[in-house]
């Protein structure tokens, strides 16, 4: 049986990262077999066209075009190296981030051409959609807060996060950051059946809404902290 495909989405801070990781640790209690990957990255290939994207220690500016195709580099070898052979395989694959990401980034937050970031999409995922996208709802201010290291939920939040240096993205005006949260609330609203959006909370509510809807998507049981799946 096909592994099922799911990738979490959300601006910076939306603590994503945090609840993929909790949702792989509950589904391995649960005897369900699960990978955790992200974009860009998953892959040897994948990680050094990510220290290119967001870690550029000489501060040199990339053109938007050139960032987008090495997005969609990166997920031509990520779907190709490790997504499919998983799903394939029976796996369940659990995705930070994937062509949801460059749509928002760099079409909405960027201003590319929409269509073509589409078709560069589909090209490079070879055509392959998530069965499900989780979308954090998460407010601005308070997520990039978090990522800057500001406010006393920064600190509850960097306890599931290590702590490092804004990344290049992370480093961008709000107006742009405005612009990609736009974005995925627009692409939300076209394709209904495979988003999900989850509204803010602690950590621990988050967690049970992601349950939640895991179990009403896929069937399977249990509780966040353990259980067996009816698959």
């Amino acid at each position: 049986m096909r592994g099922s495909f799911i990738t979490f989405e959300g601006v910076e801070g939306c603590g994503k990262s945090t609840q993929l990781e909790l949702l792989r640790a509950w589904m391995e209690e649960a005897g369900l077999p699960a990978l955790s990957t992200r974009e860009p990255g998953g892959t040897r290939i994948g990680e050094g066209i990510r220290d290119l994207l967001l870690d550029d220690p000489r501060g040199e500016s990339m053109e938007p075009a050139a960032e987008l195709l090495l997005y969609e580099a990166d997920r031509a070898q990520h779907a190709r190296e490790v997504i499919r052979p998983a799903l394939e395989a029976g796996v369940h694959v659990l995705c930070d981030r994937f062509h949801d990401s460059t749509t928002a980034y760099q079409a909405f937050g960027r201003g590319l051409d929409e269509g073509m970031t589409l078709e560069l999409n589909r090209m490079a995922s070879g055509g392959l959609v998530p069965d499900l996208t989780l979308l954090f709802d998460v407010p601005l201010k308070k997520s990039l807060a978090r990522v800057r290291g500001e406010g006393a939920d920064a600190q509850l939040f960097l306890r599931f996060a290590p702590a490092q240096s804004p990344d290049l993205l992370e480093r961008e005006s709000l107006a742009f950051h405005e612009r990609v949260r736009a974005g995925f609330e627009t692409l939300a609203r076209r394709e209904p059946e495979r988003f999900r959006v989850l509204e803010d909370g602690t950590i621990q509510e988050v967690r049970e809404r992601v349950a939640a809807v895991l179990k009403e998507k896929f069937a399977w049981a249990g509780n966040p902290s353990g259980g067996r799946t009816r698959r």
